[in-house]
Order: structure tokens, then C-alpha cells, then sequence
């Protein structure tokens, strides 16, 4: 598939009959704009020389004019409307589709991006990029279209007129773009830099402003975002500077082409071969084509924009996954063993180190286990591998047989209950939390998982129980509890494998032991794989495994 197909461009493509349409409606808006004046000026000329004399043809040209008024309203009206509804749908469509193709890649392909930048891609990138035919190419193609009818129609009336205009809109066309892009080479993309570089600063500063306050270190965190500040303000002063330059061609060559307009006018209305009415009509058409030629300036600084910031969008989201999805997957079964076999993994670079080097485990259904290692042993590497995030460089992960490289990732993560080291809590209330875990899950399971975690009295004192607010990150619970609201929405996915990353955190040794007692009992028949440094009660899991030197020991 072509990388216009895949790319951001694609988006624009699944609205292209709405957009289309708002186009079409500018164009319209903008003829009904100029004909509306070119006919005002031939009618009143018209009036004027006729004044007191029979015969004058007063209704023809009115109707005209007010049938021009309603077209102009209405499109102008229609164009508004769809030319709003369609940017907003294809902002929408933007932001979905970003995350989506970003999602996959997280965290181990975007782990060197930072979090400010990927929100100023979602956010700004975005909305720099979703006017890209309603905002630039759409009134550029307007007024080219414009352009086209308006020198047409004066031609059939005053050839020389008409090559005048060309002439201007020759110009402009050539000089707005050569004075906004002149010597601007990157400049957009600069300008997208230190954005991202603003925003990011100021979503660190705000994340940690409680250590910044406590080590006394927000003046100079305040001095950073300031520069910052500037520089951002730099690439917006530089660039609104060659709009003001574009705007000055424009006027430059309206101020060269009135008077010779109408010196041409006057000439051949001298000479007979145009009356005044028609002149006039030829006159305030230049000047509609003029004036809507004002926007030119505008509209090109748009579309520099917008490229620059899809392929800004483009670069994150049409980045290859670290695992790849077959073309032709084979569907997993239902249940089976989860097989570690010779399983290698390198992390890359100048020079690759073997982090897992041969690796064998057996996860048979029903069997608990549990894996420990020093930090920087390894474990996180596993988990990636289980989870699909990456492929194994050497060896084969397979579950019920089937290698999983040759299975899709949504049909194995299907198979999987996750609960990472640190577990996000979404802001809404209790029940949507949980309901992550099984968006059919009723209010007694609910319950019953909250009990099982020790978290049902909790949730019980809460202003509406489940659908009591808990807040951003679970704002309104303590750390230990947002674990185990966590943990009960992994326990509620009806998948036959857990994998549970330091589930205790934060807990005492005593909760955490009864916690554990009810996790083993709740995974009765499931494959449990569970990631911990603590002491675990007696009987929780069949066998221990210690991760050392890229190699599981059984303990």
C-alpha cells in the first residue's frame, strides 16, 4: 500500500466528497463575490446615464443583482457550515489515526521520544494540518478558478484588459510564494521544533513541580521555558514577517494595476469600443479579482505549514512496528502451553549485548510461576517479548504450538491479562476503570473482583461507589489502592494467561500476602506468570525462576 494511502493523507482521502463540497461552495462564494460587484458597478454606470430617459431596463439587472446576493449568502452560508464540519471530522480522524499508529510502537519504538513531543504532534501538528484543503488548498484553487472565469469573461469584452489582469495575477501568483518561501527553508519545521521543545518543558516542569519546589530549582526551570518562550516567539515573528512581505507584493502589484487598468479602460472607451457600463463592470471585476487575491499570502503560509506538519505526523506514525504481522496469521487456540524455546534478544546499537541468551520456559495451563532478577537482568525484556512488543532475535515464542510471529498480535493479546509495574488509572469513575478489563462485566463480578482485591470497602465509601470519580491517575485513591483497582481490571479480562509485573508494589507485606492468596485463587485453571522481588507465601506458585546472565535458574 502507497504511503500517500497509509500516511496522514490518507485521512483527508476518506473525506474527499465533503471536502470537495466545501470546496466547491468557496469557489462559488467567491464567483457570486465578483460578479455581484462587477454587475452592481455595470447596473449603477448604467443607471446613472440613463436618468430620466424611457426604456431603461431597471428590472433585469436588479433581479440579477439580488438573485447574486442570495447565491453569495447561502454559499458563503453552506460553505461555513461544511467547511467547518469537515475540518473538525478530519481533525478527528487525524488524532485516531495518529494514536492508533502510534500506539503499537510504545513503548519500545517511541522510547526515545518525549512525551512533550508527542503531545505537540497530537495537538498542534494536528491542528496545523487537518485546514490543509479547506485552509490552503482550497482557497488557492478557488481563486485560480476565479481568476480563470473572471479573465475569460473581460476578454470578450476588452482584450487588453483582460492580458492587464493576467499580467497581476501572473505576479502575484509568482511573487507571494517566492516572498513567504524566500530564504525560509525549514522554517516550518523549525518553528514545529521549538514548539515541541516549549511544550515539552512545560509538561516536565508541571509533572515534576513538586520536586522543582522542593530542591529550589524553579527559577531556573522558569529562566529555560522562558528562552524557550523566545525562541518559539522567534519562528512566529520570522515567519509572520514574510507574510507581511507577501502582503506587500500583493498591494505593490494592486497599486501597478488599477491605474493601468483604467487607463485602458478610458482609452478604449475613448476610442468607442466599450461603452461606460461595461467598463465599469470590467473594473470592479479587477478589483474582486484583486481583493480575493489578498488571501493568497495567507493560504500559501497554510499550506507550508500543514506539510511540514504531516510529515512531522507522518514520521512517528509510519514507522515500522518493532513486530511485524504476518500477512496470512494462523489463528491461536483457544488455550494451550505458552513455550519459551532457545530465545535470544539483543538490544541494538554500535555494540548489541545479549540481554536474554537462550531462554527455555514451559507455561502450561493451570501452572503458576514466578520470576525474579537483579535490575537490568532482563525481566522488562521478557515481558516485551511476551507481550509482542518485540520479536525474539533468536529462538521461537509459541503458544499452543502455534509460533506467535506467525499469529496476529490482537489474536494473542486476546489470550492475555496484563498488569504492568506501573499501571495506568484513568480519570473517570470506578466501574469504567474496571470495565476496561471486560466492558460486559456486571455489577456484581464488579463486586466480587473488588472484594477479591480488597478494595470493595474502599470503593463503598466513595460518593457513588462505582461510579464514584476517582480522578487523573487516580487522584482521589492512595498508591496502594490504585494498584489493586489496577490489578482487579486485569483480573476481570477472561484470558487463560496472567502476566503480572510486581503486583504488590506498594503494599504492605501482610496485604500483600493476602492479596497474593486471593490472586492464585482467582486464577485457578490459568497460566500465571508472575514478575517479583518480594517473598511470596508458601504454595502461591508451582516453581521460581531467577533471571541472570540472560539465562532462567530455577530456584
Amino acid at each position: 500500500m502507497s504511503r500517500a494511502a497509509t500516511g496522514a493523507l490518507g485521512v483527508f482521502a476518506r473525506h474527499r466528497g465533503a471536502i470537495a463540497l466545501a470546496v466547491a461552495l468557496l469557489c462559488l462564494t467567491l464567483a457570486a463575490g465578483s460578479g455581484l460587484l462587477a454587475l452592481s458597478g455595470h447596473f449603477l454606470t448604467a443607471a446613472a446615464l440613463a436618468a430620466g430617459l424611457a426604456g431603461f431596463d431597471f428590472f433585469g439587472p436588479s433581479a440579477g443583482i439580488r438573485a447574486l446576493t442570495f447565491a453569495r449568502i447561502a454559499s458563503r452560508y453552506g460553505e461555513k457550515l461544511f467547511g467547518h464540519d469537515v475540518t473538525l471530522r478530519v481533525a478527528r480522524d487525524l488524532r485516531a489515526w495518529f494514536f492508533a499508529r502510534a500506539l503499537p510502537l510504545a513503548p519500545l519504538g517511541l522510547g526515545r521520544e518525549r512525551t512533550g513531543d508527542l503531545l505537540a504532534r497530537l495537538v498542534a501538528d494536528i491542528e496545523a494540518a487537518d485546514g490543509l484543503l479547506v485552509r490552503a488548498l482550497g482557497p488557492l484553487l478557488a481563486l485560480m478558478l476565479l481568476a480563470a472565469g473572471t479573465l475569460v469573461a473581460i476578454a470578450f469584452v476588452l482584450p487588453a484588459a483582460a492580458l492587464c489582469l493576467a499580467l497581476a495575477a501572473l505576479a502575484i501568483g509568482a511573487g507571494v510564494p517566492l516572498a513567504i518561501g524566500w530564504g525560509a527553508r525549514g522554517a516550518e519545521r523549525a518553528r514545529a521544533r521549538a514548539r515541541s521543545v516549549f511544550r515539552q518543558g512545560l509538561q516536565e516542569d508541571l509533572d515534576g513541580a513538586a520536586d522543582l519546589l522542593a530542591l529550589d530549582a524553579v527559577g531556573d526551570r522558569l529562566a529555560r521555558l522562558d528562552a524557550d518562550s523566545g525562541a518559539l516567539a522567534g519562528c512566529e515573528s520570522r515567519l509572520q514577517r514574510r507574510l507581511s512581505w507577501a502582503g506587500l507584493v500583493h498591494g505593490l502589484v494592486a497599486a501597478a494595476t488599477l491605474p493601468l487598468l483604467l487607463w485602458l479602460l478610458f482609452d478604449a472607451h475613448h476610442a468607442g469600443a466599450i461603452g461606460a457600463p461595461a467598463a465599469a463592470a470590467v473594473l470592479f471585476a479587477g478589483i474582486a479579482l484583486l481583493e480575493a487575491a489578498a488571501g493568497a499570502g495567507l493560504a500559501w503560509q497554510s499550506l507550508r505549514s500543514a506539510r511540514a506538519s504531516l510529515r512531522r505526523l507522518d514520521d512517528i506514525a509510519l514507522r515500522a512496528p518493532a513486530a511485524a504481522e504476518p500477512e496470512a496469521p494462523v489463528a491461536l487456540p483457544a488455550d494451550g502451553t505458552l513455550a519459551l524455546s532457545g530465545v535470544r534478544f539483543d538490544w541494538g546499537g554500535a555494540a548489541p549485548r545479549a540481554v536474554l541468551d537462550g531462554i527455555d520456559l514451559a507455561l502450561p495451563p493451570g501452572r503458576r510461576i514466578a520470576i525474579a532478577g537483579d535490575s537490568g537482568a532482563g525481566k522488562s525484556s521478557l515481558l516485551a517479548l511476551l507481550l509482542r512488543l518485540r520479536d525474539p532475535d533468536g529462538g521461537r515464542i509459541a503458544f499452543g504450538g502455534v509460533d506467535l510471529r506467525e499469529a496476529a498480535s490482537a489474536d494473542w493479546h486476546r489470550r492475555l491479562a496484563w498488569l504492568p509495574q506501573d499501571a495506568p488509572v484513568f480519570a473517570g469513575s470506578v466501574r469504567e476503570n474496571l470495565r476496561l478489563g471486560d466492558p460486559a462485566a456486571d455489577d456484581a463480578r464488579l463486586w466480587a473482583v473488588l472484594e477479591a482485591v480488597r478494595l470493595a470497602d474502599t470503593v463503598r465509601a466513595l460518593p457513588g461507589g462505582l461510579d464514584g470519580w476517582i480522578g487523573e491517575s487516580g487522584a482521589s485513591l492512595s498508591g496502594g489502592q490504585a494498584r489493586r483497582l489496577a490489578l482487579a481490571r486485569a483480573l476481570l479480562r477472561d484470558a487463560p494467561i496472567l502476566l503480572l509485573d510486581e503486583p504488590t508494589e506498594g503494599l504492605d507485606v501482610d496485604t500483600a500476602h493476602a492479596l497474593l492468596r486471593d490472586v492464585a485463587r482467582l486464577a485457578e485453571g490459568r497460566s500465571l506468570l508472575l514478575i517479583s522481588h518480594d517473598a511470596l507465601p508458601p504454595g502461591l506458585v508451582h516453581a521460581r525462576y531467577r533471571l541472570r546472565d540472560g539465562r532462567l535458574a530455577e530456584e
